[in-house]
C-alpha cells in the first residue's frame, strides 16, 4: 500500500469535505429578511477579478488581524497534515507486525509527526490567537512592526513545503509517471520523507544519504527565523504599544504569557539555526561538528535539547495564558492569585534553559551535571503546580456553566495533573533510566502537548467565535465534540503510559503480540480523538453561515462578573458602528470574586442525587428497550438461520472474544447483555445528535448505524446470495432493534427533546 497515496487521500479527503460543507452551508444560507421571515438568498457568481483582488489583499495585508487568521489557517492545515501522520501512525500499531506499512514508512510517519505538530502546528496557532487579540487586549491599533509582522508569517509556508518536500516529490512524480518516462524524474523519486526520528540525532541525521534531509534543515531553519521575527514583534508591541492605562501590573495574563513565551523563543531558536546550519555543513561540506572524530554526537544532543525543552514551554505557556483568561469567565470568578500566576509564569521562561540535559540521562554524562539537572527539573515543576492550584481555587465555589470551554478547560487540568505528576517521575535519574526508553515517555509528553495545548486552542475558538464571526456556534454539538475530545485523549494517552509502566519500548515499529490489545485502545482512543476534530471543523464552518447571530456584544454574560475585557469592548463598538446594535447591560452586576451561591451551598450528596437518580432512570429504560430491541432482533436472526444465510456459531465468537469459553448459549448471553446495556446507552447519549425526535426516526438511524459493526463482526465467510441475504437479514434485524428500543424508551417516558432545545 503507497503511504503517499493514503496520505494524500486522507488530507484531500478532509479538505474536500470542509469544501463540500462550506459550498452547502452558503447555498442553503438563509438570513432575516425585514418582515420577520427568512428569504432564501440567491449567491452572487464570484467573478475572477474578484478572485485576484482578494489573493491580493490576503497576500499583501498588514492588518494584525487578518495576519492573526492567516497564522490559524497554516497552523490548522499543518495540524491535519501532521494528524494524518499520526493516525497512520496508530493504524500500524493495530499489529504486532509491520505488515500495515513497512519499517521505512513508519520511521518517515514518526519523524515528521513530530517536526510537523511541534513547528508548524502550535506556534503558528499561538502566533495567529496573538496578532489578532494582544492589540485589542493592549489597546493597540496595530503590532509595533506591521510589514515585519507580514514577513514573518510569509516565512513560514515556504517552510513547511521544504521540510516536507519528500512526500510532495513522491506524489508529483508517480503523476508524471503516468504520463512521461520515470527515468526523466528520477530526481523526483530520489526525495523521500526523512526517516531519522523528529530528534534528528547525529550521526544518522549526518550520514543518510536522503537528499531531502538538506531540504528539511532548511525549511527548519527558515521556520525559526519566521518565529524569531515574531517573537521580537510581540515583545517589542507588549513593551510599547500598549494603552496608557495598562501598566505592567493590570497586563492582561494572556499577554503575559505571550510575552515571556516571546522572550523564549528569542533565546531558543537562534541556537536551534545555529545548529541546523552546522548540521548542513556536516552533511554537505565535510566538517566535524558532529563526527565522532570531531565535537561528536552528544554535541548534537545538548544543542538541540538546550533549544528542545524551552521549545516545550513555548508552545505550553500559550494555553495556560488561555486557561487563565478562559476559565474565569464560564465560572463567574476573577482569576485567583493573578500576581503569582505571572511570577510562575517567569519563573518557568527561566528555569526553562536548565532543564534540557535530563533528556540525556541515559547517555551517560557526569552523575553530578545529572544530578543538578534533575534538581531543576523537579524544581520546574513548582511553578506549574501554582497554576494548576490557582485554577482549581478558581473553580471553587463559583457559578459553573456548562459549555464547551468548561468542559475543555476542566479536562486540560485533569489531563495536565496527570501529565505533570508523570514529568516528576521521569525527573528522577533512576526512574528515567528505566522508562526513559518506553512509552511511558510518550503517554506523559502526549498527556501535556495533547491534553492541554489542543485542548485550550478548541476553547479559544468556542470562546472568541462570536467575535470573529458575528454568530454563534453549535452548542449542543460543541459540548459532545469537547466531550469526544477529552475522553480519547485520556483514553490513547493514559493507555501508552500503561505500556510504558509495562516497559514496551518506543519508536518501534514492532512489538511482541502480548501488548496488542493495548495498542489497538491507544488506537481506537486516537480515532476518537479524529472524530472529535472533523464535528469541529463541520461546527466552525457550518455555523459560520447557519449559527444563531449575535445580537449582544456579551454573549457569555461578562459584564454582571466585571469580566468584559477589552476585546469584547473593541466587539461591542464595531457592532454598534456597523449594526446598530447599542451596549447592553446587565440585570445584576455583581463582584466576580464573590461566589454566585446565596446561602448554603447544598451538600455533597445534593448536588450527587439528582444526577444519579436521571442516569439510573435512564439506563433502566433504556436496559427494557434493549431487551425488547434484542428480542424483536433475535426473531428476525432465527429465520436467517434457518433460511442458511446466518451462522449461529459465530456467537460462540463472541463468547470466545470476551474471554468465555466458545459456547453459544454464553454468546448469545453476552449479545443480549450489550443489546440491554451498551447499546440503549449509547443510543440515548448520542440520540440527540441524531436527526429525528428521540423516537422512531432516531432508533432507525441509531440502528442503521451500529448495523455495519454487526455485519463485519458476525460475518462467517458468505458470498454471492448467501452474503447478499446475510446484510439484508443485519439491516432488517438493526431496523427491527432500533424500533423496538426506540418505542419502548418512548413507551417508558425517556427522555425528550423540548420545543425550546433547537439547534442553535
Amino acid at each position: 500500500m503507497s503511504r503517499a497515496l493514503v496520505q494524500v487521500s486522507l488530507f484531500a479527503f478532509v479538505a474536500v469535505g470542509c469544501l463540500l460543507t462550506l459550498l452547502a452551508a452558503r447555498r442553503l444560507r438563509a438570513d432575516p429578511s425585514p418582515d420577520g421571515g427568512y428569504g432564501v438568498i440567491t449567491e452572487r457568481e464570484f467573478t475572477v477579478g474578484e478572485a485576484k483582488a482578494a489573493i491580493v489583499h490576503w497576500t499583501t495585508t498588514t492588518n494584525h488581524r487578518e495576519i492573526g487568521l492567516l497564522y490559524i489557517a497554516f497552523g490548522t492545515v499543518a495540524a491535519v497534515w501532521g494528524g494524518i501522520d499520526a493516525m497512520m501512525l496508530r493504524t500500524h500499531l493495530l499489529t504486532p507486525a509491520a505488515d500495515i506499512w513497512t519499517e521505512q514508512t513508519y520511521n518517515e510517519l514518526f519523524t515528521m509527526h513530530g517536526l510537523t505538530m511541534l513547528i508548524f502546528f502550535v506556534a503558528p496557532v499561538f502566533f495567529g490567537l496573538g496578532n489578532y487579540f494582544l492589540p485589542l487586549l493592549l489597546g493597540a491599533d496595530d503590532m509595533a512592526f506591521p510589514r515585519l509582522n507580514a514577513v514573518g508569517f510569509w516565512l513560514l509556508p515556504p517552510a513547511l513545503l521544504l521540510s516536507r518536500l519528500g512526500i510532495i516529490a513522491e506524489v508529483t512524480g508517480k503523476s508524471l509517471a503516468l504520463v512521461v518516462p520515470e527515468s526523466w524524474l528520477s530526481f523526483l523519486f530520489a526525495l523521500r520523507e526523512p526517516a531519522i526520528g523528529w530528534t534528528m540525532y547525529a550521526p544518522l541525521s549526518s550520514t543518510s544519504p536522503d537528499p531531502q534531509i538538506n531540504f528539511l534543515l532548511l525549511g527548519l531553519h527558515l521556520s525559526g527565523i519566521a518565529t524569531t521575527i515574531a517573537a521580537i514583534n510581540f515583545i517589542t508591541t507588549v513593551v510599547y504599544e500598549r494603552d496608557e492605562a495598562i501598566g505592567w501590573a493590570n497586563l492582561d495574563i494572556f499577554s503575559w504569557t505571550m510575552l515571556v513565551t516571546s522572550a523564549i523563543a528569542l533565546f531558543a531558536f537562534p541556537l536551534l539555526g545555529t545548529a541546523l546550519l552546522m548540521l548542513l555543513l556536516d552533511r554537505n561540506f565535510g566538517t566535524t561538528f558532529f563526527a565522532t572524530e570531531g565535537g561528536g554526537p552528544i554535541l548534537w544532543q545538548h544543542l538541540f535539547w538546550f533549544w528542545g525543552h524551552p521549545e516545550v514551554y513555548i508552545i505550553f505557556l500559550p494555553a495556560t495564558g488561555l486557561m487563565s483568561l478562559i476559565l474565569p469567565k464560564f465560572v463567574g470568578r476573577k482569576l485567583f492569585g493573578f500576581k503569582f500566576i505571572v511570577y510562575s509564569t517567569i519563573a518557568i521562561g527561566v528555569l526553562s534553559f536548565g532543564v534540557w540535559a535530563h533528556h540525556m540521562f541515559t547517555t551517560g554524562i557526569d552523575p553530578r551535571i545529572r544530578a543538578s539537572f534533575m534538581a531543576t527539573s523537579i524544581a520546574i515543576a513548582v511553578p506549574s503546580a501554582i497554576k494548576v492550584f490557582n485554577w482549581i481555587t478558581t473553580m471553587w465555589n463559583g457559578n459553573v456553566k456548562l459549555a464547551a470551554p468548561t468542559i475543555l478547560c476542566v479536562g486540560s487540568i485533569g489531563l495536565f495533573i496527570v501529565g505533570g505528576v508523570t514529568g516528576i517521575f521521569l525527573a528522577v535519574i533512576p526512574v528515567d533510566i528505566i522508562y526513559h526508553g518506553t512509552y511511558y515517555v510518550v503517554g506523559h509528553f502526549h498527556l501535556i502537548v495533547m491534553g492541554i495545548i489542543p485542548l485550550m486552542m478548541f476553547a479559544a475558538s468556542y470562546y472568541w467565535y462570536p467575535l470573529l464571526t458575528g454568530r454563534l456556534y453549535d452548542r449542543r454539538l460543541a459540548l459532545f465534540q469537547s466531550s469526544l475530545l477529552v475522553a480519547g485523549s485520556a483514553l490513547t494517552f493514559m493507555t501508552l503510559m500503561a505500556l510504558g509502566f509495562l516497559e514496551l519500548p518506543r519508536r518501534y515499529a514492532t512489538y511482541p503480540a502480548d501488548f496488542q490489545w493495548l495498542q489497538v485502545v491507544a488506537t481506537v482512543g486516537s480515532y476518537i480523538i479524529g472524530l472529535s476534530v472533523l464535528l469541529w471543523f463541520y461546527n466552525m464552518i457550518w455555523s459560520y453561515f447557519h449559527g444563531e447571530r449575535v445580537e449582544t456584544a456579551d454573549p457569555w454574560d461578562l459584564k454582571s462578573t466585571n469580566q468584559f475585557t477589552p476585546e469584547w469592548q473593541w466587539f461591542e463598538r464595531k457592532l454598534e458602528r456597523e449594526r446598530g446594535i447599542p451596549p447592553s447591560e446587565p440585570e445584576e452586576v455583581r463582584r466576580s470574586y464573590v461566589p454566585a451561591q446565596e446561602g448554603k451551598p447544598p451538600s455533597l450528596y445534593g448536588r450527587i442525587e439528582p444526577v444519579a437518580r436521571t442516569v439510573a432512570n435512564d439506563a433502566g429504560t433504556g436496559a427494557v428497550g434493549g431487551l425488547v430491541g434484542t428480542l424483536l432482533m433475535s426473531a428476525v436472526l432465527a429465520v436467517a438461520v434457518v433460511i442458511g444465510v446466518f451462522d449461529l456459531e459465530s456467537f460462540a465468537g463472541l463468547a470466545v472474544l470476551v474471554g468465555l469459553p466458545a459456547s453459544v448459549t454464553l454468546g448469545y448471553g453476552v449479545f443480549l447483555a450489550g443489546g440491554m446495556l451498551t447499546w440503549p446507552l449509547l443510543f440515548l447519549a448520542l440520540g440527540e445528535y441524531l436527526p429525528g425526535e428521540l423516537s422512531f426516526v432516531t432508533g432507525l438511524w441509531f440502528s442503521t448505524v451500529i448495523a455495519s459493526g454487526f455485519a463485519i463482526a458476525f460475518h462467517t465467510d458468505q458470498i454471492g446470495l448467501e452474503l447478499v441475504g446475510y446484510l439484508v437479514f443485519v439491516l432488517l434485524a438493526h431496523w427491527i432493534y432500533g424500533l423496538g428500543l426506540a418505542g419502548t424508551v418512548e413507551y417508558l417516558g425517556g427522555r425528550h427533546r423540548t420545543p425550546s432545545e433547537g439547534r442553535r
